[in-house]
């Protein structure tokens, strides 16, 4: 059985390819020319041209191309990642970056997915997420938006235990992370709404797997 997470999108790209819609390289990675081919299928089999969800999560997937990424270690390659989407916040290790981090997920994944309000405007402040798409239960994949202070982060919801969501997000000590975070912090659930949500519940994690965040940076 094979471990290597970009193979499903690979395998979407190939099919497009046949099919007359060209995703660009066939690459694993999802981005926006893949994107912007499964809805010209879509369409053109009459279909509402709604962006399906292979598997992986494509906006899961690409957060996870960026794992273990430190802003000091790796800083021209993450600076040059958080570009990706067409903007970014600056340098990651002198900003606060976790909307900068879940933002260049998002637009590239999901190129035509509304950023509308003040998240437009600002991506980089975490509390704006709360705007973002549809309000759900906290679910894998979702975007999860915690407090900190007057201030918040945001990341992506992986899993859970008892007191702390296991979250996928950047600026987490420094890096691009898997950390706990108290369930005491959330602040809201939400999912993209060019996407339809999944009925699942977040996996059980074991509370040693990860460090607890209290205080991103």
């Amino acid at each position: 059985m094979t471990t290597d997470t970009r193979e499903p999108i690979r395998d979407l790209q190939r099919a497009l390819e046949r099919l007359g819609h060209s995703p660009g390289p066939v690459d694993g990675l999802w981005g926006p020319r893949t994107a912007r081919a499964l809805k010209s299928l879509l369409a053109a089999n009459g279909r509402a041209a709604i962006l399906s969800t292979p598997e992986p999560l494509p906006w899961i997937a690409e957060a996870k191309t960026a794992l273990g990424r430190h802003e000091l270690r790796d800083r021209s390659w993450l600076m040059a990642w958080l570009k990706r989407d067409g903007r970014s916040l600056g340098d990651p290790a002198k900003n606060p970056w976790c909307g900068d981090f879940v933002e260049t997920c998002i637009r590239v994944a999901l190129p035509d997915e509304p950023l509308l309000g003040a998240l437009g405007s600002n991506p980089y402040w975490a509390r704006n997420w709360l705007l973002f798409g549809q309000e759900v239960s906290p679910i894998p994949g979702a975007v999860l938006v915690f407090a900190r202070g007057s201030g918040g982060h945001v990341g992506f919801a992986m899993g859970q235990d008892g007191t702390h969501f296991h979250v996928l997000g950047g600026n987490q000590s420094d890096a691009v992370t898997v950390a706990r975070i108290a369930k005491s912090r959330l602040l809201g659930a939400r999912w993209p709404a060019t996407v339809p949500p999944r009925i699942e519940t977040l996996p059980q994690m074991k509370p040693g797997g990860f460090l607890t965040s209290t205080n991103e940076a």
